[in-house]
């Protein structure tokens, strides 16, 4: 948690941005595994967080611009909760934690949105049911048409806020890369033969809680990284696999890390490993030193498939003019996806509130093209930004097979070559680069990315 003036101050731009009515804020609430008293581990909203700070279930809050109030509705604990929590702070003592001085209890905020006022009431996509719900009972919107009437404006305020990051914030999210700098550590250092993933998998991931912390995604641990977000954990390592491990952690105050490596199973890489994991790291460098205040991130992708489209060429994968096969989007063959995401309180930051409101904009639409439409983010990128840099190398049998069958780009690719590495997997690399005034620089501590360090960490040095 941050101090109550940063809070105060976040609120205070957005009011700013928003001019008038009434913005509403719903924490979350605990969500039951299997009975109401035996909950998920409790997540708070991501903007609740940003703009209130309260990482606690129960909590509604809202910013009233035209009276220039922040409310924050709740209930105190009983006795009777006591008895299992232990003592509680009051709603006023939390509220105060965070600049704000007015609380009500729950049951006024029904009171407090009068029907005739509810026009002027701006509330952001809900993805939890129960925030539907309690919508349709504030407003009379049926759930099922909630989605129609969030606010554009609040949308975009929130995402033009929340999109540049703070010192603080930058500082939270090296709090978690450290975390992960030593998740990939110890991978690297248990990878063999004969191991099942979910023994990789158990160890990362223990690792997280033993740091007081929890992941900020499922742990992606497969030696089928061709399959992009794998959750499988089942496969046994084999002698000549490739394992792919993308995995990330939450700071103390919930911020997000990150981080892809690809790790030869047997603790060196084969000579054709090597040869497409350089394309692929070579794609990750380059694209990195291309960010800075300014420049497209469309244009930093389109430069990571354009080098990931000559390396392919080079090794008899692809054939013909390389920046020719990059716009038809042959390419997408091997990197089917974006090259990087936002990255904040959410590990693909405000996702919730709409891709095309956080990465486009009025003048920079999103692609229909097959991959180029998975990219996240194409605005020029602002001082501040926090993103992503995951390019991959990826032979995907099923997508393959179709696109031969189609005879789709025959005159970019070879498939009797690319059917020869079917088997092979997948290749990513990944990195968290924050865009600085004059260029960009990638957070955490070095993590192993060349192949040497790779193979040296694999062999415990």
């Amino acid at each position: 948690m941050f101090k109550a003036e940063i809070y105060k101050q976040r609120r205070n731009i957005l009011k700013k941005r928003m001019k008038s009515g009434r913005m509403y804020f719903p924490g979350n609430a605990e969500s039951p595994m299997n009975y109401p008293a035996n909950p998920y581990p409790f997540r708070q909203d991501s903007t609740f967080l940003y703009y209130w700070g309260l990482d606690l279930p129960g909590l509604t809050a809202v910013l009233d611009v035209d009276r220039d109030e922040a409310i924050l509705f709740g209930d105190d604990f009983t006795v009777d909760d006591i008895v299992w929590m232990g003592p509680q702070p009051t709603l006023a003592e939390n509220a105060a934690r965070v600049g704000v001085g007015t609380v009500r209890p729950m049951a006024d905020l029904e009171k407090w949105i009068q029907p005739e006022s509810r026009e002027s009431l701006h509330f952001l996509p809900p993805y939890r049911a129960e925030n539907r719900i309690a919508l349709q009972r504030l407003t009379g919107i049926p759930a099922d048409e909630i989605g129609k009437h969030v606010s554009v404006d609040f949308i975009r305020a929130v995402a033009a806020q929340r999109s540049v990051k703070s010192a603080g914030e930058v500082e939270e999210i090296e709090k978690a890369l450290k975390i992960s700098y030593d998740m990939v550590r110890l991978a690297m250092s248990m990878v063999r033969p004969g191991m099942i993933e979910q023994e990789v998998y158990g160890a990362v991931e223990g690792l997280v809680l033993s740091r007081g912390s929890r992941v900020s995604f499922p742990v992606i641990c497969s030696v089928h990284g061709e399959t992009l977000h794998n959750h499988h954990h089942h496969h046994i390592m084999e002698e000549g696999q490739l394992l792919v491990l993308d995995s990330g952690a939450e700071s103390p105050g919930h911020y997000a890390s990150d981080i892809t490596r690809t790790i030869p199973v047997s603790g060196s890489f084969s000579p054709e490993q090597r040869a497409i994991y350089e394309i692929c790291l070579k794609a990750n460098e380059k694209a990195i030193d291309m960010m800075k205040p300014g420049v497209p991130f469309r244009e930093v992708h389109l430069r990571a498939a354009t080098i990931i489209a000559g390396g392919m060429k080079d090794l008899g994968f692809m054939k013909g003019d390389t920046d020719e096969a990059v716009a038809a989007g042959a390419h997408a063959l091997f990197f089917p996806h974006g090259l990087g995401h936002m990255m904040g309180l959410d590990v693909h930051d405000m996702e919730n509130l709409g891709e095309d409101y956080v990465g486009y904009s009025d003048q920079v639409k999103r692609s229909d093209q097959f991959g180029l439409a998975y990219l996240r983010m194409g605005k020029p990128l602002e001082e501040g930004h926090v993103i992503t840099v995951e390019p991959g190398i990826y032979f995907i049998p099923e997508l393959a097979d179709q696109w031969k069958t189609q005879k789709k780009f025959t005159e970019f690719i070879d498939y009797n070559q690319v059917s020869s590495y079917i088997g092979f997997g997948g290749v990513r690399i990944e990195d968290d680069v924050l865009i600085t005034p004059d260029g960009h620089r990638v957070l955490g501590k070095p993590i192993a990315r060349s192949p040497g360090d790779v193979e040296a960490w694999c062999a415990g040095a």
